[in-house]
């Protein structure tokens, strides 16, 4: 390097040269300048030398080509890796843009699907998709288009052969495109769909089994009570045959005793399908349940505890009055057997509201304002699977003879009709409560009792009354029991023959007519008569309260409702007080 110095005359700038120093067992990197000197005639007299160590920049420069080197290995070696998983894949992967066109598509489109990359990327997913899920995944592509990621979306994509493979996708949007991940879901959602099959045929197993405990539970009622009406009856006939008038009074009344544990089946029946005709009104709940506290007292025995605790500003409800104290009482009678040792039984009230989130874990109850009335007792309890089945119509765990299973069943009925529920909780050996909710009253207007009755000026003969019904034998005897206390009758089968009546030439003072009638039905009936006869007043017999008459405070002015089966002294009173009112009212004006 020296001589070619001296020879060119030309400054040499050697980089990074490799130099074994005196004293040190490593090479040192140096950057040496070797520039001429001149004398005076120009020749070169010597040999300037300068360096730099530049050991450590030189290091530094090798580990990062090292490093740049690893990076460079990895980065082929990633690529292979998602080559290899774009085309090993058993899940559908494409890129999806904005069109709804897949631009890319894995293998796994083919083996699944049988669709190739060319075929993918020419159809629109829309095209491809079961129609019934084309709308739902729309709205859900559409998310996507605003950047929100699709997660667990399923759907349904045919095959090439025409069949449909359930896909459960994942969808992240990023640059304009919607990166898809796509698992075959076809066997889980058969196996669900199949279990949702086998539940449902278990739900309707059961409901068979509580079918056939609910009938064989009234064929067996109902042929005791008819047996007590038949045999009268026979007896009867048998007496008059002979000749013998004597001790007819006993039959009669016996027939009469088995008919009145019919009706009262049949109400009980009707209040657990909540299709008894309600009188809603604004009940007092505190004053209720200090009015019954010695009727419950009575019923409860010496024995038994009672404790009545009513949260101060309790709320009324709206309910019917009737079936509320026949609900408590009943309540307190179960709370009583189940204490055959003594004990307590304490009665409360509080209001409650009912949030929106509760609401959804509390079975029959919407989001509002409640007033809660608990029956608690010191009793046996019930073990879990007594307390699962107590709703049930008919069971009981009562010895035969001592109860229907009729009871709680009602109180349920009840309750969801009136809008509100039954929750029971019970330990075994420590005893039961029964909480009742009722929607709070809104009205300010509570229950008053009924007014004097008018008693009637004119002779019956002179009263017209209609009777509407499509019973032959119910409607026959209606009329002559009318006929025979003087009043003048019109009768019809169905509400068209009724409407054909009413637009006559008599004159009707009352229409008494059946609920659930061929053509137009009772309520329709009703509503006809009072547009064309305001004044006339109208009595509407029901035996199955539908949602023409569930409920008495939904009916219109001067429309009174009696429920089958009644006795004839109780509809000569109703149709005797009814005319009265209208005579009244008639005087005033």
């Amino acid at each position: 390097m020296l001589d070619g110095v001296y020879a060119t005359g030309e400054a040499v700038h050697a980089k990074a040269l490799p130099i074994r120093l005196t004293g040190l067992s490593t090479l040192r990197y140096i950057d040496l300048l070797l520039e001429p000197m001149r004398d005076a005639q120009g020749q070169v007299s010597g040999i300037f030398v300068g360096g730099y160590d530049i050991t450590d920049r030189v290091e530094a420069e090798a580990r990062l080509s090292d490093l740049n080197a690893e990076l460079e290995r990895k980065v082929i070696e990633r690529s292979q890796a998602r080559g290899r998983t774009w085309q090993a894949s058993p899940d559908l992967l494409g890129a999806l843009n904005s069109e709804g066109y897949f631009q890319t598509s894995n293998p796994a489109w083919q083996s699944m699907l049988g669709w190739t990359e060319q075929e993918v990327t020419s159809m629109s997913i829309f095209e491809l998709l079961h129609p019934d899920d084309v709308e739902r995944t729309r709205s859900g592509f559409n998310l996507t288009q605003h950047g929100q990621p699709a997660i667990r979306f399923p759907n349904r994509y045919r095959c090439k052969d025409g069949g449909y493979r359930w896909i459960s996708w994942v969808g992240v949007p990023e640059d304009g495109l919607v990166y898809c991940s796509g698992r075959d879901i076809t066997d889980e959602m058969e196996q669900a769909e199949a279990l949702e099959r086998t539940e449902d045929a278990l739900r309707q197993a059961q409901k068979m089994e509580a079918l056939g405990q609910l009938t064989g539970g009234i064929a067996h009622d109902f042929n005791n009570m008819l047996q007590g009406i038949v045999m009268p009856l026979q007896l009867i006939r048998k007496r008059i045959e002979a000749g013998r008038y004597d001790g007819l009074d006993r039959y009669v009344q016996a027939g009469l005793e088995s008919a009145r544990r019919a009706a009262s089946i049949t109400q009980r029946l009707l209040a657990f399908s909540r299709r008894q005709p309600l009188a809603n009104q604004n009940v007092e709940v505190a004053g209720t349940l200090l009015g019954l506290e010695e009727i419950i007292r009575n019923a409860a025995g010496e024995n038994i505890g009672i404790f009545i605790r009513i949260e101060a500003g309790v709320w009324n409800v709206m309910t019917d009055a009737h079936q509320f104290e026949s609900a408590i009482i009943n309540l307190v009678i179960n709370a009583r057997d189940a204490l055959p040792n003594g004990g307590e039984v304490t009665l409360s009230a509080r209001n409650v509201h009912i949030g929106t989130t509760e609401a959804r874990f509390t079975e029959g109850l919407d989001s509002g304002d409640y007033v809660q009335v608990d029956v608690r007792d010191t009793g046996i309890g019930m073990p879990p699977d007594v307390l699962a089945r107590a709703f049930e119509p008919f069971f009981t765990t009562k010895p035969m003879g001592q109860g229907t299973g009729l009871g709680l069943s009602m109180i349920y009925g009840y309750a969801r009709q009136s809008r509100g529920t039954v929750i029971i909780e019970s330990i075994e050996g420590s005893g039961t409560c029964v909480q009742l909710y009722l929607p709070r009253s809104t009205s300010a207007e509570t229950r008053k009792g009924e007014g004097p009755v008018a008693t009637p000026s004119r002779s019956t003969a002179a009263r017209c009354i209609l009777v509407v019904e499509d019973d032959n034998v119910v409607r026959r005897m209606v009329v002559e029991l009318l006929r025979d206390h003087g009043y003048q009758v019109l009768e019809a089968g169905d509400g068209a023959a009724g409407m054909a009546l009413l637009e006559g030439s008599i004159a009707v003072d009352l229409l008494l007519s059946d609920v659930g009638l061929p053509g137009p039905n009772g309520r329709q009936l009703a509503d006809f008569a009072q547009s064309r006869f305001p004044e006339m007043k109208i009595i509407l017999m029901t035996g199955y309260a539908a949602h023409v008459a569930t409920d008495t405070a939904q009916l219109n002015q001067g429309v009174v409702l009696m429920i089958k089966p009644f006795d004839a002294d109780t509809l000569l009173a109703k149709v005797s007080t009814v005319l009265a009112l209208r005579e009244a009212v008639g005087a005033l004006h």
